[in-house]
């Protein structure tokens, strides 16, 4: 049986991986290439993927920087 402790552990370690699945999944498929970027409400991040590591985002719009948390992200598509 599995004390609340282990439980929240285990929780914590699937979050963890699904970060680091998401970020692998964007460096193997949009690195470099234009995007936009949704994560709620009206707000849509556009440009291009300059960097995606330490569960971060960077797109880089005409030399301006954005960075976007990976958990915030809801969905992300090519231009």
């Amino acid at each position: 049986m599995y004390h609340k402790n282990e439980q929240v552990s285990n929780r914590k370690a699937k979050k963890e991986e699904g970060k680091n699945l998401m970020q692998s999944f964007i460096v193997e498929h949009y690195l470099n290439k234009a995007v936009d970027v949704y994560c709620g409400g009206p707000d849509v991040f556009r440009g291009t993927v300059e960097a995606c590591a330490d569960n971060v985002l960077t797109l880089n719009n005409d030399g301006k920087y954005t960075h976007v948390a990976i958990d915030k992200i809801i969905a992300l598509w090519s231009q």
